[in-house]
């Protein structure tokens, strides 16, 4: 079997803000429970890899996914490419010094699980982020490939939520040294927590407004920041369907194709309902037999919801070689 590459951005959905924020605090609360109880947290290089049972899962893996992201090897020991594969990924789980937890689960130990997750071949690898499950990769793969998408899932994890892994105790890694987890787990508040955490709580109240002028005034000051721009799209469009009937919205679409307004908030729901494909084509089409204004009207709603799905969704990418093909 190939090994198949899967996009990080699939983690995020419309409640990613929120459940990033959410994880984030639970994060921080358990590192500074440990710091009271005078452990500090500090795990040893040994206790980044465990074997994990359906009786386990959700204290070893959901649990523990709200402060480090966890990587499940499905393996068995029949399985030659599995014998391949989870040294590697062992060995990377202590060279990564905490940023990620390794989880390893015996198939035929634990069938429910293996079905739980759809996997039909292994070695099969998942990651766990924030109790959100993700595909990794599939079959037997290289260690340039596995160290891409580690990284690729360790940059999300801290940046969307919050997760900077465990503290390793230093006198227990191999030559001394330590650094890695430990010194980023010390790292002062980030300028902007305040804010962010504003718009989780106006976000919580039902206050949209308020939520959406919280992640501007981060922009203001840090245009780039993903967590205010991803924030800020996912409320303006939960603002702009707010109070909206359904049935009619659509009904209004379907009556007036030609009328990019009722294109434009149908496409809005169907997003928010998750039909992704289906928001990215309406508004493809639209923009097919619009021009001038209304086309650009079309164009820029869709790049808007391209932001709020992610820019390396498979479905944004496909999505832009067809508006590509559209516009010219």
């Amino acid at each position: 079997m190939q090994p198949r590459n899967m996009s990080m951005s699939g983690v995020v959905d419309l409640a990613a803000v929120k459940a990033a924020q959410e994880a984030k605090t639970k994060a921080e609360q358990t590192r500074a429970e440990a710091v009271r109880q005078g452990g500090g947290g500090a795990v040893s290089p040994a206790d980044l890899v465990i074997d994990v049972d359906e009786a386990g899962f959700e204290s070893e893996i959901l649990q523990r996914s709200a402060e480090v992201p966890v990587v499940i090897d499905f393996w068995a020991e029949w399985c030659e490419p599995c014998k391949q594969l989870s040294p590697v990924l062992e060995r990377l789980a202590v060279e990564y010094n905490g940023r990620f937890l390794l989880a390893k689960i015996d198939v035929d130990a634990n069938q429910m699980l293996m079905q739980q997750f759809g996997i039909q071949g292994i070695p099969a690898v998942f990651a766990v982020v924030a109790g959100q499950a993700l595909p990794l990769f599939q079959g037997a793969a290289g260690e340039a490939q596995i160290r891409q998408t580690l990284d690729q899932l360790v940059q999300v994890a801290e940046e969307r939520f919050g997760l900077t892994g465990l503290t390793v105790d230093p006198d227990a890694v191999p030559g001394g040294g330590g650094g890695g987890a430990a010194s980023e787990a010390e790292e002062p508040v980030g300028p902007y927590d305040a804010l962010l955490e504003a718009a989780v709580r106006a976000l919580d109240a039902g206050d949209l407004g308020g939520a959406i002028q919280a992640y501007r005034n981060v922009l203001t000051d840090d245009p780039g920041n993903p967590e205010a721009q991803l924030g800020l799209a996912q409320a303006e469009l939960l603002q702009r369907v707010q109070g909206l009937d359904p049935q009619q919205v659509r009904a209004d679409a379907a009556g007036n194709p030609k009328d990019i307004g009722a294109q434009i908030t149908a496409a809005d729901l169907d997003l928010v309902g998750g039909h992704v494909e289906d928001a990215f084509g309406r508004l493809i089409e639209t923009v097919g037999r619009t021009a001038g204004d209304d086309r650009d009207a079309v164009r820029v709603r869709l790049l808007e919801l391209f932001e709020v799905v992610g820019a390396e969704d498979p479905r944004v990418v496909a999505a832009r070689r067809s508006l590509a093909r559209a516009l010219f």
